[in-house]
């Protein structure tokens, strides 16, 4: 008895749209409370975030609301448009007072965006930064954990960030288009 090959089709992955995404949403099938977010069409789960990924996120929050709120605009955790197919949840956000509130926050109303990143390094630099620098999010601050360090990226182009500052625990760090910030210590954002 012969066998016979069948070949199989390609399969055509559908990539989902940030509307996609959002009429998921609205219909329940995801909720808020779910940890995704929506990265080159495929809904991405979201890291467990741990007490030093909190901690980092809540010293930006305060420093950010204290001293620059009445400049900008403090978004914790919440999604920033890239394009028609991603809309990641960047951990702290400073956004353009005078951007369009009727619609979620896109890359031009962005002024700096920070990704705490502890489990999610390779996410947040692989695959997050190169989005960020080709939607010409002009400043990307990555609080790296493992390595405990701050990353500052500028100079955004479609291949990539011109410009990198490492910078460690004695540093301090001054976002280029929010000088209202001021000086933040990069020790006070790795601290246990």
């Amino acid at each position: 008895m012969q066998s016979r090959r069948v070949m199989a089709e390609p399969l055509h992955i559908h990539p989902l749209t940030v509307d996609d995404y959002h009429d998921m949403l609205e219909a329940g099938i995801l909720t808020e409370d779910d940890r995704v977010e929506l990265i080159d069409g495929q809904i991405v789960e979201k890291m467990t975030i741990g007490p030093r990924h909190i901690r980092a996120v809540n010293v930006l929050n305060e420093v950010a609301v204290k001293r620059a709120s009445h400049v900008v605009e403090v978004s914790i955790q919440n999604p920033v448009r890239l394009g028609r197919y991603t809309e990641p949840e960047p951990d702290v956000v400073l956004l353009r007072r005078d951007r369009d509130v009727t619609r979620v926050p896109h890359a031009e109303d962005v002024l700096l965006l920070v990704e705490v990143a502890d489990a999610s390094l390779g996410l947040d630099k692989q695959v997050k930064l190169p989005h960020y620098a080709a939607a010409s999010i002009p400043e990307v601050w990555i609080v790296n954990i493992p390595e405990e360090r701050l990353e500052c990226y500028r100079d955004p182009s479609p291949s990539g960030y011109a410009t990198s500052i490492v910078l460690d625990r004695t540093d301090v760090a001054n976002a280029q288009f929010v000088p209202a910030l001021g000086s933040v210590s990069v020790e006070s954002l790795l601290r246990d």
